[in-house]
């Protein structure tokens, strides 16, 4: 599904066989970088590139995640993921990952203390650009405006 193109570049969220973490793929016929974003901060993070010896230069893949960063972009890739996988097991990619309610961020399990909640559910809502996290153990559920 297009997000938006830049410099004749496609930047999209490929609808068939796409996997964790929520990402976009942009490239062309030489290479295919692939960014990832998340469903609880706005932050974007290059992910990989492949070929990796035909990757374009570091101020070129820069400027393409700040096109991704922009919060107009951002929202449509995630509006684009979860209307793609909502019905799947993978959604927003944070299901049974653990909260750092000091930090406010994910956690891996592996890191997650005793006490540590594990999110059990978490929900987009395209409309309002928000997400619900839902946590085992019935603690109050946390709204994340994004």
């Amino acid at each position: 599904m297009l997000i938006c193109k830049h410099k004749g570049m496609t930047i999209a969220v490929l609808t068939r066989n796409e996997h964790c973490p929520p990402h976009v793929h942009v490239g062309n016929n030489d290479w295919d970088a692939r960014f990832k974003f998340s469903f609880w901060h706005n932050s974007v993070d290059l992910w990989d590139v492949e070929p990796n010896h035909k990757a374009p230069a570091e101020s070129v893949l820069e400027e393409l995640r700040l096109v991704i960063e922009n919060p107009v972009n951002l929202r449509k890739a995630r509006q684009c993921w979860w209307t793609i996988h909502s019905s799947t097991f993978i959604k927003t990619c944070l299901d049974n990952k653990y909260w750092d309610p000091i930090n406010n961020e994910e956690i891996d399990g592996k890191n997650a203390t005793a006490g540590t909640p594990q999110i059990q559910l978490a929900t987009y809502d395209p409309a309002n650009d928000e997400t619900t996290l839902t946590f085992a153990g019935g603690a109050a559920p946390l709204r994340i405006k994004l």
